[in-house]
């Protein structure tokens, strides 16, 4: 029994370790089937460690604050994991999970004209936090996050700083940040250009939980 335990509990730090490494090249080009393969290979196959935790809520909330118009939309769809042991996290949210605009028709134009959405579904994030941490100790922490983020097919590195929660076993987290619209390729038409801002700002909470 104890060299089972020992080599399912190698194997998953193996896969997760792999699935991470993946980001770069399937998550560039298809995030959807990059979180897809993420969870066929840590929960269905029966073998989850210990150390890898789950996201089980969230809320993502973008704002847009533009002269003429200010744009919100906020999505409870955030799906991820963290391995508390290696610091490394995978994230993904699907455009279309975005609710909450002005308009069926700006939701339409945030869908088709601005990011893609038929050709580049989802968002994702992926990487680790570089400040110590102990998941083991009830507190609060504040670390910086650091990453590849992709949206519309274009990945940047980000540098995030996250509160993180840890109470009763659960982790909680939130971060804010700013996002350039140019920095991934995405064009506002002149016409449009004063209703929407060229820097998006997001708001994110998450809880994460050990669901083994």
């Amino acid at each position: 029994m104890h060299i089972l335990y020992l080599y399912k509990t190698n194997l998953i730090q193996s896969l997760i370790l792999m699935k991470i490494s993946l980001v770069n090249n399937i998550g560039m080009h298809n995030p959807t089937r990059l979180m897809f393969l993420l969870y066929v290979i840590v929960f269905s196959v029966g073998i989850v460690d210990a150390q890898v935790y789950k996201v089980t809520s969230s809320k993502v909330k973008f704002k847009s604050d533009a002269p003429l118009e200010i744009i919100t939309a906020e999505s409870t769809e955030l799906n991820g994991l963290l391995d508390i042991k290696t610091k490394q996290f995978a994230f993904t949210v699907n455009n279309e999970s975005f609710k909450g605009f002005n308009s069926q028709l700006q939701q339409t134009h945030f869908n088709d004209n601005y990011l893609e959405t038929d050709k580049y579904p989802t968002i994702s994030f992926s990487g680790k936090i570089i400040d110590e941490i102990d998941f083991t100790k009830t507190g609060s922490y504040v670390v910086r996050t650091k990453g590849m983020m992709n949206i519309k097919g274009v990945n940047r590195e980000q540098l995030i700083k996250t509160v993180v929660e840890i109470k009763e076993g659960k982790i909680k987290v939130n971060a804010a940040f700013i996002v350039l619209l140019d920095d991934y390729n995405i064009r506002i038409p002149r016409i449009v250009s004063q209703k929407i801002a060229p820097e998006i700002q997001i708001d994110l909470s998450a809880m994460i939980e050990n669901k083994n």
